[in-house]
């Protein structure tokens, strides 16, 4: 058919039938479906990103989405992404363990159980009736006066940084020393929390200061005592506890160590002269009992004898307390060494051993020294030995092995029964509870022996060594001959300052408020003329 002008073709609109309609509504509900898909998987990656940053070499994976006449492309494109290198996380702050903090809090109570009412019982027996409870109440008041000033100013002077011979005041009345602050044991990270090592020292300033009384029993003023105390803690006690303990704590030796020779010579000089010295005192052979038996005798010089004293019998009023002190004395005493190394490991029970051992092989070495001199064994000997050894194997205590603690207790033994006995007769000085002959005689041998039972090879610990292999704490031992002159140095300074110190200051109480009660005062007994009553009333 031809086409003529009238008859032009015209573009026809399309009318889908009913099932075309649905199918295009179907793709249209089909694309946007996987465009929403396809927008959560490009969103992804970067959520991700945001969480965490990738690390170095990471793989990131991007996706995206572009209209093409065939609908919506998707395209996705992996890449490997770089990213800073993430900083070392901090190493966690040492937490106390619950096991370590409840051992020192016992051994804490030991001690204290030591003087009150140990030291109280064991000395009050000694002593006549006249003036048991003259030496109940000394020993009593001075544990509550040297816990004052060990919160006021004694912790602060023995237990900070300062110099070679006491701290600073940084923590006087215990400025900075809450429940949050920790104290240094002897191992890398093991720490207890700080109040619990201020109690624990505590009782050490408190037992010290009461064991030197007993040289010049039954004859000296309370109020003159007392002033003495307060003044000997803090001239003498302080500085030899800072001397001889204090350091900044394995930690800081270690880390120092590894930086060098130099990094450690800076920190070793932050510790106490005796410490920094080498010398060797795990529990007090120096600062407790030399301190004590050397201020004992000097205060026994300087007040002079009881009236009486050679011419007339002193017995013991009552064996029985001092038996009982003795035995309080013993039990405390497995605090006083083993509780020295503040924390429940090995070497505690290494210092829970010896502590046994010595005082048993001491006890025995004692009786038969007595048998052999005056052909019987009495039970004050038998006291009297388990007390020396105690004092013997204190600085060795968490150093010798326990065949040399009994050896120790065989050896400290008759030394301190012949100062007890017969050098104290030819010298005719008149320690009244024998505070020199065995603590001070006792603690010398002990903190001598130290220097030769800490060798591994006669079944010792060693000694603590940073250098040997820097970052670590290795034991080794120096050799007898070095350890020894150390020991005997520690000895020396030690024995000098309590005697220097403590002479001073019982000349300046002497002169100022006497030392000495009245004559008549003496002999009727200490007990009714310092503190009006009596320990019996029958």
């Amino acid at each position: 058919m031809g086409r003529g002008c009238g008859d032009a073709p015209t573009a026809a609109v399309a009318r889908p039938a009913d099932g075309d309609a649905w199918l295009g509504i179907w793709r249209a509900t089909v694309l946007a479906l996987v465009a929403l898909m396809a927008l959560l998987v490009a969103t992804m990656p970067a959520l991700a990103q945001d969480a965490a940053p990738a690390a170095v070499g990471a793989v990131q994976t991007t996706t995206s989405i572009a209209p093409t006449d065939a609908g919506l492309e998707v395209t996705r494109t992996t890449v490997a992404a770089v990213a800073a290198p993430e900083a070392p996380a901090e190493e966690a702050a040492p937490v106390p363990d619950k096991g370590d903090t409840a051992w020192m809090l016992v051994s804490t109570l030991l001690v204290l159980m030591m003087s009150l009412p140990g030291v109280a019982l064991f000395y009050g027996g000694l002593v006549r009736t006249k003036n048991m409870l003259s030496i109940l109440t000394q020993v009593f008041v001075i544990v509550s006066m040297v816990s004052l000033i060990w919160f006021s100013w004694g912790y602060t002077l023995a237990f900070t940084a300062g110099n070679p011979f006491f701290g600073s005041f940084d923590k006087l009345f215990l400025k900075g020393v809450d429940a949050t602050t920790l104290a240094a044991t002897f191992s890398e990270g093991v720490v207890i929390p700080e109040l619990v090592f201020v109690a624990f020292q505590m009782t050490f300033a408190c037992i010290t200061a009461a064991l030197i009384v007993g040289a010049f029993a039954e004859r000296v003023k309370f109020s003159a005592l007392m002033v003495f105390i307060a003044l000997w803690v803090t001239i003498v006690y302080f500085p030899i506890a800072h001397m001889v303990w204090y350091w900044d704590g394995p930690d800081a030796f270690v880390a120092a160590a590894a930086e060098g020779e130099a990094a450690f010579a800076a920190v070793a000089a932050n510790s106490g002269y005796l410490f920094n010295m080498g010398a060797l005192d795990f529990a007090g052979g120096t600062v407790v009992h030399i301190n004590a038996g050397i201020a004992g005798l000097v205060g026994a010089l300087i007040i002079g004898p009881r009236i009486g004293y050679g011419k007339e019998a002193m017995p013991p009023h009552s064996l029985v307390m001092t038996m009982i002190g003795a035995s309080l004395l013993w039990v405390g005493w497995f605090g006083f060494n083993a509780g020295s190394n503040l924390e429940a490991n090995g070497v505690t029970a290494v210092a829970f051993i010896n502590t046994f051992l010595a005082t048993a092989a001491a006890t025995v070495a004692w009786v038969i020294a007595e048998q052999v001199a005056k052909g019987k064994a009495s039970l004050l000997g038998a006291v009297s030995g388990a007390v020396a050894g105690l004092v013997a194997v204190t600085p060795a205590s968490g150093f010798a092995g326990p065949g040399g603690a009994i050896i120790l207790g065989l050896v400290a033994a008759p030394i301190c029964y012949a100062f007890c006995t017969s050098i104290k007769a030819k010298l005719k000085y008149d320690d009244s509870l024998d505070v020199f002959g065995i603590h001070g005689i006792g603690g010398i041998v002990g903190a001598i022996a130290t220097g030769i039972l800490v060798d591994p090879a006669l079944g010792g610990q060693g000694v603590m060594d940073f250098l040997a292999e820097p970052g670590t704490i290795q034991f080794t031992y120096p050799g007898a001959a070095t350890q020894l002159w150390i020991q005997v140095k520690a000895v020396f300074i030690a024995v000098a300052w309590s005697a220097i110190g403590s002479a001073i200051l019982f000349t300046l109480v002497k002169m100022t408020m006497g030392l000495r009660p009245a004559a008549d005062a003496e002999r009727e007994g200490l007990d009714v003329t310092e503190h009006g009553e009596r320990a019996y009333n029958y």
